[in-house]
């Protein structure tokens, strides 16, 4: 009985060990694009990304100073992605110290 005890502990441990170890196997990996679009300068200051929000509550075509940020709170929108906005990859930046946007560059 002792017998058959240690050759099940000793498997066990095996397969415990064996199961927590892997090879880890190379993936390659597809570098991260730079985002594309064209970029639209404002003319409201800014000294960061984070200072320069849409214009529009939909489908923004513009950036502006978060202090004149419009109200969206009872606005409605359509879940499209519209060509050249910041709809589905868009972005606000602070560019040369400016709000600008990138648009999207959907086709």
């Amino acid at each position: 009985m002792r017998k058959l005890w240690v050759c099940t502990l000793s498997l066990g441990a095996l397969l415990l060990g064996a199961s927590g170890c892997s090879k880890k196997t190379d993936q390659a990996t597809s570098p991260v694009q730079p985002p594309t679009g064209s970029i639209v300068n404002g003319s409201e200051p800014c000294q960061s990304d984070a200072d320069c929000v849409p214009a529009s509550c939909c489908h923004p075509t513009a950036c502006v100073a978060k202090a004149s940020a419009p109200e969206c709170g009872d606005i409605m929108c359509t879940q499209e992605c519209r060509k050249g906005t910041l709809d589905c990859g868009g972005a606000c930046l602070c560019v040369d110290g400016k709000c600008a946007a990138r648009l999207n560059d959907l086709n």
